[in-house]
């Protein structure tokens, strides 16, 4: 072979590879983006209102609050800050409840009861003896646990009296079927507890009962159930009733 060839061919040469160089200390991860917090369920509101604030009932005494190395002035205190820091245009009004020395029940109770919160005020009115109750109608009888429609007690099941019940205190407000399942099966084994279109057939077995009253429970078609107030109904009310201001 001559040199000329030699000089001719082509030579290919791999580059020589560098080594990787790795940090000695390798930069933590980023923290992976913190999941975004649930969205607040919006709930039907009676036409013609909105929200403008709430309401908060705070059942402790100096006693309780001594013990726990504050006052319910530092209580106070405190929760304003806390609203200054999450919403620094609210309004706050803070006044203490007063009540006779030694009233018996549950402190939040008493509060409730001593600055006149209706319902709490409701629920401490005598019952009334059964020839009181209206001989038309419906009546939702909470300090009995029963329903009379035209003066005769109806055969409800306390789940379909739970479900009229949980209604008509929320009277004006569209409940959608989960908010019922979750509420009136609260804490029932998954087995037990009724899918959301099970609610339905509640509902039409409630109605059944009702007779010529069914009307009184409104479908919101696509989202769920609703009682409007109605002139044939009437409300007793007793002591242990669910309150429909509750968060």
């Amino acid at each position: 072979m001559s040199t000329t060839a030699l000089l001719e061919r082509p030579t290919t040469r791999t580059p020589a590879r560098r080594p990787t160089l790795r940090p000695l200390n390798p930069p933590p991860a980023a923290p992976a983006p913190a999941p975004a917090a649930p969205a607040a369920p919006t709930r039907a509101l009676p036409a013609g209102t909105e929200p403008r604030g709430f309401a908060l009932y705070v059942g402790i005494d100096e006693q309780k609050a001594a013990a726990s190395g504050v006052s319910l002035g530092v209580l106070v205190d405190a929760l304003r800050r806390t609203l200054a820091d999450l919403a620094p245009d609210a309004e706050t009004y803070a006044t203490v409840a007063l009540s006779p020395v030694g009233a018996g029940g549950r402190d939040v109770d008493v509060v409730r009861l001593a600055l006149h919160e209706p319902s709490a005020i409701a629920r401490t009115q005598p019952d009334p003896d059964d020839d009181d109750f209206v001989a038309g109608g419906v009546v939702v009888d909470s300090s009995r646990t029963r329903v009379l429609i035209d003066g005769e007690s109806a055969a409800f099941t306390f789940k379909e009296f739970e479900l009229l019940q949980y209604l008509v205190l929320r009277e004006g407000s569209t409940i959608e079927r989960s908010e019922l399942v979750s509420s009136l099966w609260q804490g029932a084994p998954a087995h037990d507890a009724p899918g959301e279109r099970t609610i339905d057939v509640h509902v039409r077995r409630l109605r059944a009962k009702l007779g010529r009253y069914e009307d009184i429970v409104r479908t919101v078609r696509g989202v769920g159930y609703r009682f409007d107030r109605h002139a044939d109904v009437n409300i007793r009310y007793g002591h242990g009733t669910p309150s429909p201001d509750r968060f």
